[in-house]
């Protein structure tokens, strides 16, 4: 299903007041991790993703927010007997637009970190508290576990040459040495997914870390593992479909992000630094980094159409 702008709003909004209803105080008063999830028609598989995830990384409370994205199963029945706290949207918008719901809840609930993971079991929770240590340490804003840094159990060649393919392109357009731009667990202050704007419906991994480069946010590499998927089937679609569709959400995405930084263009703003393609600094076990300061130099416009983000707990909002 395809749905407009006005569309979302309102679908997300009445998803807002169904969440806030149902959750009360724990949609309001979050901890201060916070774990995303986007299912779609997930049963079988969310629940043991759920439950694996931790009740605590490096000393920081957690709780996990399930996006049921339109599901038609026991997806939403299944995360909540887990323990997350889930949001059903009744219709199917797609990934990028169930992570865009989950952040904005994490958000104005307080969270002062995001987490994201699939639910489809592929990533180790164990890998976490590593994601989210150049953050807590004030070394990096958004921090993307790589399967080139680390390890993968696919054995599809041509995958294997996508994400080195857009690996390259995403790090020629930006000028930052990335070498995976598709991991889907990934850690975040949670402010930066407010600044950056949000619009596909679809493979936002690649809209969402162009964003954050081009905004000036420091972004980080860590060593992670994808396994294969063992519950289920995956919602991507054959590889020329997908590599077709995220080549295009790439280059919109870019000269979006380019004519924004365009002098005399409206809402331009100087990034705060970034690593230059030529390589990055080491911060240990892997990490790389730009480096710029701890903070962009401004704030733009949030990609979700609310205010703002602040630096501390919101109360959150259906408008």
């Amino acid at each position: 299903m395809t749905t407009t702008h006005v569309d979302d709003e309102v679908i997300d909004s009445a998803a807002i007041r169904a969440f806030t209803e149902e959750f009360g105080d724990r949609a309001t008063g979050m901890p201060p991790v916070v774990i995303v999830i986007a299912a779609f028609n997930e049963e079988g598989a969310i629940g043991p993703v759920v439950d694996a995830l931790p009740g605590a990384v490096a000393g920081l409370d957690t709780v996990t927010i399930v996006v049921s994205d339109g599901s038609v199963d026991s997806t939403g029945k299944e995360a909540r007997a887990a323990g997350a706290l889930v949001c059903d949207v009744p219709v199917n918008r797609g990934q990028g637009a169930a992570l865009r719901l989950g952040y904005r809840l994490a958000r104005e609930g307080g969270a002062r970190y995001i987490v994201t993971t699939d639910a489809d079991g592929q990533y180790n929770p164990a890998e976490i508290e590593s994601l989210l240590a150049p953050i807590l340490a004030g070394q990096a804003d958004f921090v993307t576990g790589s399967r080139k840094l680390g390890s993968e159990e696919t054995k599809d060649p041509v995958r294997k040459l996508g994400v080195r393919v857009f690996a390259l392109a995403i790090s020629v357009l930006t000028g930052q040495r990335i070498s995976d731009t598709t991991f889907g667990l990934r850690a975040m202050r949670a402010e930066v997914t407010g600044a950056v704007r949000l619009e596909q419906p679809q493979y936002q991994a690649s809209e969402l870390l162009i964003g954050v480069i081009t905004h000036g946010y420091r972004v980080a590499e860590r060593p992670a593992t994808i396994h294969r998927r063992r519950v289920g089937k995956s919602k991507k679609g054959n590889n020329a479909f997908y590599a077709m569709r995220f080549a295009g959400v790439v280059v919109t995405t870019w000269w979006r992000e380019r004519q924004r930084r365009a002098p005399g263009s409206a809402g331009r703003m100087e990034p705060a630094g970034a690593e230059p393609l030529g390589g990055a600094e080491p911060l240990g076990d892997g990490l790389t980094a730009n480096d710029s300061g701890p903070e962009p130099k401004a704030r733009p416009e949030r990609g979700d159409g609310s205010d703002a983000p602040g630096f501390g707990p919101r109360s959150l909002k259906s408008t």
